[in-house]
């Protein structure tokens, strides 16, 4: 449900901010890079706040903040007049979020380390299962409803989301006394193997950039694909859950994998695939490819993810599980932060499929990392 409330209407923001004023096609991209990528900029800032407080307090707490705070921002981006109050409300938004990754948290915490591969990819497909079904969801509704009952939608679901957590949500949680926290410094003296967890920050980040580039322009490109006719906003919803079609059946199965074979062997075939696909998609001529190779993705995202997640929840003290999940939570809203800002720069002075070419170059760094920073310690399965 709240992949579904993030996804509902995010595939439309750039065409939403079009109804709200006069832009040119340059200042409409940087606009929607702005207004989608400041949520993350903010969440990558709150994030170690939100992490410290989950190790005091519990990860459940966490839920019942992230649902609550998110139901009621979005919900007031149905009122906006201009494009400026948009992007106050998507920032308050990311002051509030992170229901995902206090979920990560709270399950990597309460499962066995030998089954928190397929633990993380169940909790994965979930989320994923939401991101696919909300793109298309949002599309049949923008056409029926307009843009603005899709935000009283999503606050609905997300309110759903607050009442189900606090109800159905279960924790075994010993709390962590505030005179026995460690400090940052003290967190990084209990992690054996602190390269690895630097190196799966990275590769948080820079998979957050390839996956988040395209998304503040994704429906402008496929109007530019699509001509302008046809159902603009019915397909960029298919393109937009495109990647979750495959990742939503691949994830399980590349957990499962995983905890057998050795996360890390998943991890770098993700990261491979990912460049080839990302390579082959700058040569997108119509919204049909673009759909084929955006399933592709959908591949890379379920060998890469959870993979990321399962490596940190086995190299994290029980102690420190929350900091070190908040950290990442910082590093993949960092990416998400960023991504958008290159893709709508490129989309906006080059072109759309230039975004591709640029996130295959950032997928080379994240392959020189996993070489360089995870090659240092030998992983466990």
């Amino acid at each position: 449900m709240t992949g579904i409330g993030s996804s509902l209407i995010s595939p439309f923001i750039s065409l939403y901010i079009g109804t709200l004023g006069h832009y040119s096609k340059t200042e409409l991209n940087i606009w929607s890079g702005l207004v989608f990528s400041s949520t993350f900029i903010v969440l990558a800032i709150v994030s170690p706040l939100w992490g410290r407080l989950a190790d005091q307090k519990g990860r459940k707490l966490m839920l019942l903040r992230a649902s609550l705070g998110m139901a009621i921002s979005i919900s007031l981006m149905a009122f906006v007049t201009a494009a400026w109050q948009l992007l106050i409300l998507r920032m308050l938004l990311g002051a509030f979020s992170g229901f995902v990754s206090n979920s990560m948290a709270l399950m990597a915490s309460s499962a066995p380390k030998e089954k928190s591969g397929s633990v993380l990819s169940l909790l994965t497909t979930g989320s994923v299962a939401g991101t696919l079904i909300g793109p298309i969801v949002g599309g049949v509704l923008v056409n029926i409803t307009g843009y603005r009952r899709v935000f009283s939608v999503t606050g609905i679901i997300m309110f759903l989301v607050f009442f189900l957590a606090l109800f159905l949500v279960k924790e075994t949680f010993k709390p962590v006394e505030k005179k026995n926290m460690l400090s940052y410094k003290q967190v990084w003296e209990v992690v054996t193997h602190p390269a690895i967890i630097w190196g799966m920050f990275f590769a948080t980040l820079i998979t957050q950039m390839t996956n988040q580039s395209i998304n503040p322009v994704l429906s402008l490109y496929v109007q530019e694909l699509m001509h302008g006719q046809g159902n603009i906003t019915f397909m960029a919803g298919l393109v937009a859950a495109a990647p979750g079609i495959v990742t939503l059946v691949a994830a399980p199965f590349l957990g499962r994998l995983g905890d057998k074979v050795g996360q890390r062997k998943i991890l770098g075939f993700g990261l491979f695939f990912s460049l080839i696909v990302f390579s082959i998609t700058a040569l997108t001529t119509n919204v049909w490819f673009l759909i084929v190779m955006r399933l592709f993705v959908g591949i890379s995202d379920a060998a890469i993810l959870p993979s990321v997640q399962a490596i940190l929840a086995k190299e994290s003290p029980q102690a420190v599980t929350g900091r070190i999940f908040s950290y990442n939570q910082s590093a993949q809203s960092i990416g998400a932060f960023a991504g958008p800002l290159l893709g709508s720069a490129i989309a906006g002075f080059i072109d759309y499929r230039y975004v591709f070419v640029g996130s295959a170059i950032l997928v080379i760094f994240n392959l020189i990392n996993y070489f360089t920073h995870n090659n240092s310690v030998t992983l466990k399965k």
